[in-house]
């Protein structure tokens, strides 16, 4: 292999590996943890108690501790919780004893 195909193919991985890399940063970035929408083995994966550590092990629908990955923003809408709304119930539950 000569010194320019050694280049331009090194070049091209590069390139792919960060072309993939923004892709898949800017699909996490559009989604958010949605707690207690999960249909019984449909959840995403680990729960929220440890119970489990794999996707589709859930054995209760919608449990609060099950979540499934939705679009930023449609938790709300789909009355499930987001890691952020669980943190603030947790403080509240603190903050009563």
């Amino acid at each position: 292999m000569n010194q320019r195909t050694f280049i331009a193919t090194t070049a091209a991985a590069l390139l792919t590996g960060l072309l993939a890399t923004q892709s898949m940063t800017a699909n996490a970035q559009a989604k958010e943890k949605c707690y207690g929408i999960a249909a019984a083995g449909q959840n995403d994966c680990a729960n929220a108690s440890g119970s489990h550590s794999c996707s589709g092990q859930s054995k209760v629908s919608m449990s609060a501790d099950e979540w499934k990955y939705v679009a930023k923003g449609e938790c709300k809408n789909m009355k499930g919780m987001t890691a952020d709304d669980k943190m603030m119930m947790k403080k509240d539950d603190m903050m009563k004893k």
